[in-house]
């Protein structure tokens, strides 16, 4: 097994379980029966048109919302994770506001993909080392909502929610 320079090398009975874990995935995988395989592209399906939602909903209403902050001094952006073919999308909103000149630390809102709930909407609620405070993340899960029940309403509503926390605990 190849390895790069500085890295620990791996014994050879490591390299012989690995490979005997891959040779076993491959045979479940090969014998994986037509069912399982419907259900694999379904939730395919699904997580594809989750990513369109949060493309065509969701980072219209967060790259609205940047534009405001940036033209009120802040540090904003929107990041855009929808188009991945290996990761549950989703799209998330950076937030810094300035304190006296200063940027704070980034806050977070993502919008994310859950196979099991729809989309899940968390926050990382970051507050500035210049309080005096430890630096801790305050994250939280804000809601979830079915994919097809996503509105730029909703968005507005939990973005709204985030932005007056983080502006709270700086």
């Amino acid at each position: 097994m190849g390895h790069l320079p500085g890295a620990t090398v791996v014994t050879d009975e490591t390299v012989k379980k690995l490979l005997s874990l891959l040779k076993s995935y491959e045979a479940r995988t090969a014998s994986e029966p037509v069912a399982s395989r419907a259900a694999r592209h379904e939730g395919e399906r699904q997580r594809q048109a989750c990513g369109e939602r949060l493309r065509e909903i969701v980072r219209p209403v967060l790259r609205s919302f940047v534009v405001e902050l940036q033209n009120a001094g802040h540090d904003a952006s929107v990041q855009d994770h929808t188009d991945n073919d290996d990761a549950y999308p989703s799209v998330a909103l950076s937030f810094s506001p300035r304190v006296r000149g200063e940027s704070a630390l980034a806050s977070v809102l993502a919008f994310r993909y859950d196979p099991r709930r729809g989309i899940v909407v968390q926050r990382d609620v970051r507050a500035p080392v210049t309080k005096g405070r430890v630096v801790t993340a305050s994250t939280d899960r804000l809601g979830t909502i079915g994919v097809d029940a996503v509105s730029a309403a909703w968005v507005e509503t939990k973005t709204l929610n985030f932005v007056e926390a983080v502006l709270k605990a700086n």
